[in-house]
């Protein structure tokens, strides 16, 4: 299993936020020169982030990103939603007539990592 590139920035990004601790706002430019990042991918990254509820957008000269989440609340698995989805990671693509059964231990695995990733605190990692 694999991650993309994105999620991998996106939990850096966040990370970065939650340690960043201010509520000034985080202008594109200098958080992208901070974490390597291009501007126009980094840009992609955050608006997956604000449709998440994540962090916020405020246009303007003054503007930028802040957390919207409490700090002490988001999840690996927030930030790993926001940008891979919620789709299953193993979808049974056999034709049976009655339950998979390897499908329900990919189901149970997906379950346990799952919880995992909400119970696992950026800001408490950091």
């Amino acid at each position: 299993m694999k991650y993309t590139k994105a999620t991998n920035y996106a939990l850096h990004i966040v990370a970065y936020m939650v340690k960043y601790d201010k509520r000034d706002n985080l202008s594109l430019h200098p958080l992208a020169s901070h974490l390597n990042i291009s501007p126009s991918y980094l840009s992609k990254i955050l608006t997956q982030l604000v449709k998440a509820n994540i962090i916020q957008s405020t246009p303007g000269v003054n503007g930028g990103y802040v957390l919207r989440k409490n700090k002490e609340d988001i999840s690996l698995f927030d930030v790993i939603q926001a940008t891979e989805g919620s789709s299953p990671m193993f979808t049974c693509e056999m034709d049976e007539n009655h339950a998979c059964k390897i499908q329900e231990a990919m189901e149970e695995a997906e379950n346990a990592m799952e919880t995992y990733l909400k119970n696992k605190k950026l800001f408490d990692i950091i």
